[in-house]
């Protein structure tokens, strides 16, 4: 029974764990309207962490194509960019790193920490990270 009850626990205590991890895909709210953007994958590659977009949830960009960018991206398929870039983990935050807005094709620095496991709060700035923009991410099951 003791055997039982601690497996359970070591079971329990690892999809904690997991549920605590910021890779999966999360869709993005866009802060001014309200309304879901897209969906990034968040992964783990030689120990930082990206993101990438999988899709685009505007109706005038449902195609994967941007067309509401004002860059080098407008009218191209911008499915698999990646955004986010060489974040690094620091206990529960994930900063160093960088994202891009693809309708401007700027880049900030970026931070992101977990609010909770399905919200990611995910910050751009410049210079301070008092000098920027949040956003917060929803995770998608």
């Amino acid at each position: 029974m003791k055997k039982i009850l601690l497996f359970s626990f070591i079971l329990l205590a690892f999809f904690n764990l997991k549920a605590q991890d910021v890779t999966g895909k999360w869709k993005t709210i866009d802060d001014e309207t309200g309304k879901p953007k897209s969906i990034i994958e968040i992964y783990q590659k030689d120990g930082k962490y990206y993101g990438k977009i999988v899709k685009l949830l505007t109706e005038e960009n449902k195609d994967g194509i941007c067309h509401t960018c004002e860059t080098k991206y407008k009218n191209k398929n911008i499915i698999g960019l990646v955004i986010l870039k060489d974040l690094k983990k620091d206990g529960d935050e994930y900063g160093d790193g960088e994202i891009m807005d693809p309708k401007n094709a700027k880049t900030y620095s970026a931070y992101i920490k977990l609010e909770n496991p399905d919200k990611l709060k995910v910050r751009g700035y410049i210079g301070f990270s008092l000098l920027g923009r949040t956003q917060y991410w929803q995770r998608v099951k």
